[in-house]
């Protein structure tokens, strides 16, 4: 291959929609994340897992423009960046669904579903919201994703938090999202709705988006994922792809692995010495 040839190759292999490379945060003398890296490609899914305190929620905040990263390298599609704000990183395609969902339960579906954007018709004195177009495209926009919702005018906070889910991922598709990052989205869900939760996150998959999913469940995430960043402590300790990694090793390293070995040989039993009274299988003294 000549070096021109390469030139080509290289030129059209596509940047991945976000990269972490190497990136620290501190807060203080607290180190939140220590040189973590992250990659994010169109239509594939990214599982970051940790238990509590693991630093996804310091993760989060930086890929969604809340906090600034003190050290490394984030990029997005290829361009070195620091978003100063959520608004600055939804202006560049980066979508975050949070755990709590940021609705209003008791306005209808539609209303939820444009908040903080809701188109208008008419001018001057006669500017109104435009209704019928927020409900139609709703449903419609709902029924594209698969959710066939009855009614777009019940309150949201009806629904199941499965459906909520659902729901802020369909309207991150429609407002362009490139990049969806979702926080927990299975935790506080039953075995059914987590289900239908993977089904529409797989299903953003599929348009092309590139998702970032935080879980602490490995079983969620391998069920969707391409790649696999496990965090403790806030820093790095495993990045695999599906292809190197079978699901009981991800959740044996995600249960801590060695760790878990030495806890289990502490937890052993002893003998019980014969002096201190010990018991037979039936009960009897020895």
């Amino acid at each position: 291959m000549t070096t021109g040839e390469q030139m080509t190759t290289k030129d059209t292999t596509p940047a991945p929609l976000v990269e972490l490379d190497g990136v620290s945060k501190f807060y203080g003398n607290i180190r939140a994340l220590d040189d973590v890296s992250l990659v994010v490609n169109a239509g594939q899914i990214s599982c970051v897992l940790g238990d509590n305190g693991a630093g996804k929620s310091t993760l989060i905040k930086i890929i969604a423009g809340l906090h600034q990263h003190d050290a490394g390298r984030f990029a997005i599609e290829g361009e070195e960046t620091r978003l100063s704000n959520p608004r600055d990183a939804l202006n560049r395609g980066i979508a975050t669904v949070y755990q709590d969902l940021a609705v209003v339960p008791l306005m209808p579906v539609w209303r939820n579903f444009f908040l903080g954007s809701e188109p208008t018709k008419g001018t001057g004195p006669f500017k109104r919201l435009d209704v019928e177009l927020m409900r139609r495209t709703t449903h419609e926009e709902l029924a594209r994703m698969g959710i066939d919702l009855r009614d777009v005018d019940q309150p949201i906070g009806t629904l199941s938090g499965g459906e909520r889910q659902c729901v802020a991922i369909a309207r991150a598709v429609y407002f362009g999202a490139k990049v969806l990052v979702l926080d927990e989205p299975t935790a506080a869900l039953g075995v059914k709705q987590s289900g239908v939760v993977l089904k529409y996150v797989a299903a953003a998959r599929d348009a092309g988006l590139g998702v970032v999913l935080i879980t602490h469940n490995p079983h969620h995430a391998y069920l969707v994922g391409d790649r696999f960043v496990l965090l403790k402590r806030g820093a790095m300790f495993g990045s695999h792809s599906r292809d190197d990694i079978t699901l009981d090793e991800l959740t044996r390293q995600m249960a801590g692995g060695s760790e878990l070995d030495d806890l289990r040989h502490e937890l052993e039993r002893a003998p019980v010495p014969t002096h201190l009274g010990g018991h037979t299988a039936d009960g009897a003294e020895k």
